[in-house]
């Protein structure tokens, strides 16, 4: 293991958002803890420097969270070498700045559940774990 504790063998992912504090906190949690072989980071283009709180009460509700989640702005991580990066949001999408070491870079959108019931923090989750996670197989080939 390495000093971010990533096997070098392992398949690097960027989850990229605007605020980096619910869908893309929460697509890093399920790659981590449900795709195995792949390690996967997450960041803001214009980081709210928290975590929302309804996705880490849900993130450990189901058992997925760790204290190293939190939310960083881009430039924390664009040195990184990523073999998927994948904006969450239309706006990350729009404003996605270039990463010379991704192999390719894709768009899955999510509806921002921030400032909404806890339901819709689950819906985000169950949309994220149903369209994502096999996108992220697919495009890596696993």
């Amino acid at each position: 293991m390495n000093e971010n504790g990533i096997l070098p063998e392992d398949k690097k992912v960027l989850i990229l958002c605007t605020g980096n504090s619910c869908r893309s906190i929460i697509a890093e949690a399920q790659i981590n803890a449900f795709i195995d072989g792949v390690s996967s980071h997450s960041s803001g283009v214009k980081a709210s420097g928290r975590v929302n709180l309804n996705a880490k009460k849900l993130l450990e509700q189901k058992k997925i969270w760790k204290d190293e989640y939190h939310s960083k702005t881009i430039d924390k991580v664009i040195d990184n070498e990523y073999d998927l990066v994948i904006t969450v949001c239309d706006n990350a999408n729009e404003t996605c700045p270039m990463f010379p070491k991704a192999t390719k870079v894709i768009h899955v959108g999510f509806e921002d559940p921030d400032g909404k019931e806890f339901d819709a923090f689950l819906n985000t989750y169950d949309e994220i774990y149903e369209t994502l996670l096999p996108r992220v197989k697919e495009e890596l080939g696993l």
